[in-house]
Formats: structure tokens, sequence, C-alpha cells
């Protein structure tokens, strides 16, 4: 399998006048903590306020708009607990404890459904988790007939249907049950191949486990494969980290995502089974970063931005330069202008000016469906100014730089005068060459990609002022 050798410009080429490709004391100084930007404004915004009734408002008001839907599921089981882990979950190996979830699931289709045009194409699908495959072959079939059932699932060669999976937790026959299933997309969890990280995370995987499944999924024609790692986990090196890399690299994945770990015990009980003293110091995660960014570009892949590469010829790729990408709350997405429905517990739904957040906890989630009722406990319904900041963050976040003057034929209004405020906040990063502001145009410098989390926390009309407790750190 061939690897796309030097197909890409990595971000940190130095053609004039961009700034140094790499300066470890502006980086430190700029890793602030920080949002993600998966939604804007994010969920710390939501509020109890916003209930069942105004979702199936948003969900009735948006037939009006003929979009596409775009369908999440989370299934929250593991059969293990990985240490790291910040995903919302339960853990059990007894696989019938599912029955009863899939049950309400039907349920909240079914009530979401009554709202909602089902001749509307669904041109997304992800289930994630949790581990979407603790459930049997049996049980994953029952949930996409449901599915089915009650939104219409698309057979199109262009829809994107993905489904996470722990290496683990699969094997062969499971790939062939999926695609039969209409799964054109997987993604596998690795965060790391060296065994001494995998104790520490209570997170053993040899690369066999990986392997074979990736060697499957291509054989049977798999679309697009993604692989999950994760940088600053307990014992990690920027030689360890490398050696991983060399692997996966090997391995040929069509996207990467590689995360920044967020250590943060206080908000997530399974980390602290990690130990502070373990975990890599901020310059060896900074030297972890650049050898990922340089090893990566060099082997071919675009940095799409923040955590995600992807091959030239994954669709990721070609909606970036298409200026069509979007971000949602999988991540980076090359179908944009879908309506978002979140199912199952801790489920975001993101339907046109409104975001409906399902409780966390699955007594609360199963009690609101008890009742025949949906289970939204918060949720906002953006302003106009909130939709155009979104709009403006979610350029900057996809494209790496934002037209102004399309911002204003977009939205009617004075761009530039409107943002006055936010250019006065970006003059410090553009005096350290983070941004260049040239025109109508606003472009993140490669040195700026990294800290693009920043950039756009100065658009944030609703940002706290002290982040550190709420959000992780940027790099």
């Amino acid at each position: 399998m061939a690897v796309y050798a030097h197909a890409a410009s990595s971000p940190f080429d130095t053609a004039a006048p961009q700034p140094a490709a790499w300066d470890e004391e502006l980086l430190r100084r700029y890793d602030k903590s920080g949002p993600r930007y998966t939604s804007y404004p994010t969920a710390l915004s939501f509020h109890e306020q916003f209930g069942a009734e105004d979702f199936t408002a948003a969900l009735e008001r948006s037939n009006q708009t003929d979009r596409a839907l775009s369908l999440y599921v989370h299934v929250p089981f593991c059969r293990k607990i990985c240490f790291y882990c910040a995903c919302n979950k339960i853990a059990t190996k007894n696989t019938q404890l599912a029955e009863p979830y899939l049950s309400r699931l039907d349920r909240e289709m079914v009530l979401t459904s009554r709202h909602l045009d089902t001749s509307r194409s669904v041109e997304q699908l992800h289930w994630g988790g949790g581990t979407p495959t603790f459930l049997t072959l049996d049980q994953m079939s029952d949930l996409i007939d449901r599915l089915d059932a009650r939104f219409g699932l698309s057979s199109s060669p262009d829809r994107d249907y993905a489904i996470e999976i722990d290496p683990r937790e699969a094997d062969v026959f499971t790939l062939r049950h999926l695609q039969t299933l209409g799964f054109n997309r997987i993604s596998l969890g690795v965060q790391d191949l060296n065994p001494v990280v995998q104790k520490a995370i209570n997170r053993i995987q040899p690369r066999v486990l990986t392997e074979t499944l990736m060697d499957e999924a291509h054989r049977l024609g798999f679309r697009s494969l993604n692989l999950d790692l994760i940088y600053g986990l307990p014992h990690q090196t920027q030689e360890s980290f490398a050696d991983t890399l060399r692997q996966v690299i090997e391995l040929n994945p069509a996207r990467l995502s590689v995360f920044n770990y967020a250590h943060m015990p206080q908000r997530f009980p399974p980390q602290r089974r990690i130990k502070d003293d373990d975990l890599p110091s901020a310059e060896e995660k900074l030297a972890i970063l650049h050898t990922t960014i340089d090893m990566l570009t060099q082997a071919g892949y675009v940095h799409i931005g923040m955590d995600h590469f992807a091959r030239p010829d994954d669709s990721l790729a070609v909606a970036q330069r298409e200026g069509t990408l979007q971000r949602n709350f999988q991540g980076y997405s090359s179908h944009a202008q879908c309506d978002l429905v979140g199912l199952g517990v801790s489920a975001i739904s993101r339907v046109n000016d409104v975001y409906a957040q399902n409780p966390t906890d699955l007594a609360r989630y199963e009690q609101a469906l008890d009742a025949g009722q949906l289970a939204t406990v918060k949720g906002l319904r953006l302003s106009q100014d909130d939709l155009i900041r979104r709009d403006v963050i979610e350029r900057l976040m996809c494209d790496m730089q934002i037209d102004f003057a399309a911002v204003s034929q977009r939205w009617n209004i004075d761009a530039p005068r409107y943002f006055a405020d936010t250019f006065a906040r970006l003059e410090d990063a553009e005096r350290d060459g983070l941004v260049v502001h040239e025109g109508n145009i606003l472009r993140a410098t490669p040195i700026g990609r990294l800290l693009i989390r920043h950039l756009a926390m100065a658009f944030d009309a609703h940002l706290p002022g002290d982040t550190t407790k709420r959000y992780s750190r940027i790099l």
C-alpha cells in the first residue's frame, strides 16, 4: 500500500514573509485553556430554560429548509475503562444491559421523527460512545433497522456512515457485518502502540489487532479509515511517540486524529488512576507535537487543523480545498449544511439555530422517555449575533482564514466594522506573527494554525473571564 510521500506541503514551510516555523517560546506563551469550538456558543452556554418543547419547535421549523440530516447515536457501554477517557460511559461486560437502552433509543427516534419530514436524506450517520462495537451483531442490526424505519437511511455512495471501533472488541466478522449494515467509514481507537504507555492507561492493544482490522477494512472497500492517537499520555516521550507514528504511517490510514490529552482528574474520576509525575512535561508535549506534524506531513498527510490529518485524496482534505469543510461535535466533517440530530444519553443536536442536549445521567434520560417525552434537559437558541460569530469561527477553524467581504455579503453587515473590537483583541497575535490581516482577509500563519483555538477565542462573545477550570489547554 503506497504512502503519499511529500504529496502535501507542511504547515511549517517558511517562505517569506512567514514567521519562523517553530517558536517554542511563542507557543508556550499562547498555550492557554480554551474551547475546541465543536459548537459556538459552546456547551457551557446551554441553559435549562431550554426544554423538549423548544427542541420540537426547532425540528418542525427545520423542515422548511429541506436540509439533509445527520444522525449521531451515543452507545455508552464499555467492557473496560481506559484511564484517560473523558467520555460518557458505563462499564459492563453484560451485553443484555444494552437491550433496555436500545428500546429507549427507539422511543426517542419515534418522538423525534414525528416532528421531522423523514423524506429528508440522511447523508451522515455516526455511532460513538463508549464503544459502539460493545453491541452484539444482532443488536447492531436491530439498531440500524430502527433507524431506517424511523428516518429512512441512505444507500447513496456519497453517504458518510461511520462507527467508532475498539480493535480489542471487534474482528473481521464485525467489519463484514458493519459493511452489510451500510457503514462505509470506520474509526479505530489506538491512542499509542507503546506497551508501557498502554499499561499505564489500562488499554493493552497489540499492533496486530489494529493491523488485522485495517487490512480487512481495505479488502472490503471501506471508503475511509481513521485512527485515533493521543499525545500527552503517561510515560510518552518524543522518541516513543515517534516510534508509534512510524508504525501508524506504515498502516497508511486515510485519516488520523491526534488528540491532546487533557488531564482533568477533578472532572473525570478514571483519570485519577494516572499519576501526575508520569505525564510528559509541557516541553516534552510540545516536542511530541512538533515531531507528529513533521512526520505526518513528510509522509504526505495534510494537516487539516488542530488534531486532524488526512491524505490529499480523502474527503476531508477535498472539502477543505473546496471551502466546504464543517466542524461539529464529532470534529471536522466533509458534510456541510446538515441538521444534526443526537440520539442517546448525553447526545447533542444542532438543528439550524438551536442546540439541544440530552442528560448525561442514564436514569434521567430513561425517566424522560418512559414518560413519553424527549429527554432534552438544556440547550440554546442562537441570537443573530451568535449565528454571525458561529459562521466566522467555523470558517476560521476550517479554512484557517476569514474572508470578511464574504461575511459582509452573507449577513448583510459591514463585517470589518462589526468585528472592530475583535481586531483590537488580535493585535498582539498579529504582532507576534500568528495572523496576517490583508484587506478583507484574515489568515492564520503556519504557527498560527497550531493556535487556531486561541485566535477563535477573540470572536467569542460568551467566553468566561477564567477559562482554566472549564477548558483544556490548547496544546
